[in-house]
């Protein structure tokens, strides 16, 4: 499945039934009044968020979206019938923006959850509005209105209590992977994570907890250099941080602290995120690196928990997953 985590659509409401103009002609009434009914009003469009759809992947390929226009209204005050509405699906997690004004028209986070994103027009008034003692027999009538229409732009970001992240080659798929059924794909070059992975880990009262695999990040992230914003976005939502660093590479600190500026810097309440460490790749780590060194300065820098990990060999994730159950439940 392709990850489409970005989309532009055009919506257009339907246009209101214009009212007409009519009198009755009825065979006993010899001065039949105006009959003119009004115009229906015009369909509107909606997005709703259904847990059906994890991507913006159906937009790539249709991005127009329109209602039904309203009908004409009938003779015998008859109104026009309504425009049908038009609903779009998206998925749970959706921001909707307006794209020439880039003001945020929802949010879209519960299954169910509902936005108008284009009102229809309203219908036309037919001439028997217009009836008064001043004009008996008005031959006028107004046409209905035009439904609005705008351009929507779509911003997935991942809904997911735990965010993996790290520099390219932390092993972050080779983690969800071990602790989910997930199965990305892994290769021993930097990025081969191009899209969020995202995997769903048991909880000890057999409940399931998402953890999404965000893929690697690199100094200037912030900026949008490398993936930059295309991913960043999708950690504002997580409750909890994973950092891991890999414990074989050759400044694990300094590793640590490429990753922490960039949050730093991108702002939006990720340095503020509870966050815990895991130094990965345990399995790997020569005899000459004083690991326990690394994690207490580590532990010195951040004021987190710091574990030592191997997600090939699953050292470690017990105890580290353990905390990760208290951090979150802690803050429920």
């Amino acid at each position: 499945m392709q990850f489409i985590d970005q989309a532009e659509v055009e919506v257009e409401a339907g246009k209101g039934g214009d009212g007409i103009v009519a009198f009755r002609r009825e065979k006993y009434v010899p001065a039949g009044g105006p009959s003119g009914g009004n115009g229906g009003k015009g369909g509107s469009v909606f997005l709703v968020a259904t847990e059906n759809l994890q991507t913006l992947l159906d937009f790539k390929y249709h991005h127009r979206f329109k209602a039904e226009d309203g009908g004409r209204g009938g003779p015998n005050n008859r109104t026009g019938a309504n425009g049908s509405d038009r609903t779009i699906q998206v998925p749970c997690g959706t921001v909707v923006y307006d794209t020439e004004t880039e003001e945020i028209l929802g949010d879209l986070v519960e299954p169910g959850q509902t936005l108008c994103v284009a009102k229809g027009g309203k219908g036309g008034l037919g001439n028997q509005h217009f009836l008064s003692n001043s004009n008996r027999a008005p031959e006028y009538a107004l046409p209905g209105l035009e439904g609005e229409k705008r351009l929507l732009r779509l911003e997935l970001k991942l809904l997911a209590s735990v965010g993996i992240i790290g520099l390219p080659n932390a092993g972050k798929s080779t983690l969800i992977s071990a602790i989910s059924a997930a199965r990305p794909k892994i290769a021993d070059y930097p990025f081969t994570t191009l899209e969020p992975n995202l995997g769903v880990v048991r909880k000890p009262d057999g409940d399931g907890c998402v953890f999404a695999d965000i893929p690697g990040l690199i100094e200037g992230a912030h900026l949008g250099v490398g993936l930059g914003h295309d991913f960043l976005r999708h950690i504002e939502r997580t409750r909890l941080l994973l950092h891991l660093i890999d414990a074989t590479a050759d400044d694990p600190v300094a590793n640590y602290e490429t990753i922490e500026q960039e949050l730093q810097a991108y702002g939006r309440g990720l340095p503020q995120r509870p966050q815990i460490l895991a130094l990965n790749k345990m399995d790997a780590v020569g005899d000459d690196r004083d690991v326990e060194a690394i994690a207490s300065k580590l532990q010195d820098i951040s004021q987190v928990p710091v574990f030592q990990i191997s997600a090939v060999s699953h050292i470690g994730l017990e105890s580290m997953l353990q905390e990760i159950w208290r951090m979150l439940e802690e803050r429920e």
